[in-house]
């Protein structure tokens, strides 16, 4: 989910700088331009994609406090532990503990996710004004409040489907402002150099957590609706003390208008990522966004109701997926970081679409030769997914001027949950037609959004980071803030 401490996007303390390491003087590795000397936007399209100098790889302790210092790394282990507990269970919780039904149960559900998006614009303009430990745990605490009005639809008065709805919603706010406050609060205290490893590291993490959390409440659910009361206050506690924990950071960030804005060829387009308007981006961003749902809804569907193949290949395929993206997430980013962000990200597109297409292939094999052959398939997707989850945010955050931040963050998330919201509904109405439109669709989108991506995308090649020149002494600041952060 790639900042440093660039002036404008620095922490608010009180220690004096250092002087700039030789580490930190190299931190910023320019290759040169290709394509007849072109640079901005366009620079290399004509030539090869340039290649900058390995970052180093970073130690455990250096990625935990590259990430946002071991409390924090904490908090963010509780509350993956606590979201995995709450999806699958949430569902249950509505049918069995308050007698909502399916349908009642689902529609509150999509609801409270759809409208939970509302709160992510201005999310955005409070992590412009300085807001980032504060941002992440105001997250966290609005799902606690979600948990406790899920305890007590079945306690209070009142129709019970309002209260799951309302629920619903703050779990929902939740969880679609947790990405962007999370994605600036890593970017402001991370060095340049491990930034990329150590927001890829808290995505690691956070999908270990939500394995475990699934599932210990598939083991919770056995013991029926008091079971599913204790886990749901389980959950809360979890949040409370996730929330409590990161609060405690108190890491703030400067965001003043003016502060860091790009300069050179790259300028207008920076400042075009970073301003109010929708980017070629965040449009782009669409179809990529449809790939989690491909796991979830589109695979299943396809083994199970096409190929007749049994429900186990499915879940062998989803953990497969979790077990490569937990153990392989962190060294794929800092291998890929050498590259520009922008290629990667066109390049997972690329690798996506070249997916949906093997998918197609494989089905035409039927039977459990399909089903192989679709899970095999499904290493190259995941391969595409972690290109895009580590290169997305990253080149945001690269390319996007202090000062507008949060908002390119919102927008971005914005992006991502319309395409996560809207993709159920769409991949089985293209499956109700045929497997082969499902399949071609999904490419043909994939694939030109990456040429968008390659084409219109802000580049962090080859040119000064839009943020401004780098500050002596900004990451160590930054880290001093961790360190010393009050208990």
């Amino acid at each position: 989910m790639t900042i440093d401490g660039h002036a404008g996007h620095g922490v608010a303390m009180t220690t004096t700088p250092a002087p700039a390491t030789p580490d930190d003087a190299a931190s910023t590795p320019t290759a040169p331009t290709t394509g007849g000397g072109r640079a901005g936007p366009g620079a290399g399209r004509l030539g090869p994609t340039p290649v900058r100098e390995r970052p180093p790889r970073p130690r455990l302790a250096t990625l935990m406090r590259a990430s946002g210092g071991p409390r924090y790394t904490i908090a963010l282990g509780v509350d993956a532990l606590g979201t995995g507990m709450l999806r699958p269970f949430l569902l249950l919780y509505g049918i069995q503990v308050l007698g909502l039904g399916v349908a009642r149960t689902g529609t509150a559900m999509s609801i409270g996710m759809l409208f939970g998006l509302t709160a992510v614009p201005f999310l955005g303009r409070w992590l412009d004004r300085g807001a980032r430990s504060a941002a992440v745990a105001a997250a966290m605490s609005v799902r606690v409040v979600g948990i406790v009005v899920l305890l007590g639809s079945a306690v209070w008065g009142g129709s019970a489907v309002w209260g799951f709805t309302v629920a619903a919603l703050f779990l929902g706010i939740g969880d679609q402002c947790w990405a962007p406050a999370h994605a600036a609060l890593v970017g402001t205290v991370a060095d340049e150099r491990y930034r990329d490893a150590a927001l890829a590291a808290g995505r690691s993490l956070r999908n270990a957590g939500l394995g475990a959390g699934a599932l210990v409440a598939t083991m919770a659910m056995a013991g029926g609706t008091g079971a599913l009361r204790v886990l749901a206050a389980v959950t809360g506690l979890g949040y409370a003390v996730a929330a409590f924990l990161v609060r405690s950071l108190r890491v703030t960030a400067t965001g003043r208008s003016g502060d860091g804005e790009p300069s050179g060829p790259n300028e207008p387009r920076a400042r075009a990522a970073g301003g109010s308007r929708i980017t070629a981006l965040d449009v782009a961003n669409l179809p990529y966004a449809f790939c989690f749902n491909v796991l979830e809804v589109a695979l299943p569907a396809v083994l199970v109701t096409h190929l007749h193949a049994s429900p186990a290949w499915s879940a062998g395929i989803f953990v497969g997926n979790t077990v490569i993206v937990v153990a392989t997430q962190i060294a794929v980013v800092v291998w890929l970081s050498r590259y520009p962000r922008r290629s990667t990200l066109a390049g997972a597109g690329l690798v996506l679409g070249v997916s949906y297409l093997g998918f197609w292939a494989a089905g035409g094999l039927g039977g459990n030769g399909g089903a192989a052959a679709i899970a095999l398939v499904s290493v190259l997707y995941t391969a595409g997914e972690i290109m895009y989850t580590g290169s997305a945010i990253a080149l945001i955050v690269a390319t996007t001027p202090a000062h507008c931040l949060g908002r390119a963050l919102s927008r971005f998330q914005l992006s991502s949950g319309l395409g996560a919201a809207a993709s159920p509904a769409v991949l089985m109405a293209l499956f109700a037609v045929g497997p082969g439109l499902l399949w071609a669709s999904l490419a043909a989108a994939t694939l030109a959004a990456a040429v968008a991506v390659r084409r219109w995308a802000p580049d962090d090649h080859g040119t000064p980071e839009p943020r401004g020149a780098a500050r002596p002494g900004t990451a160590d600041e930054a880290r001093s803030v961790i360190d010393r952060s009050p208990s």
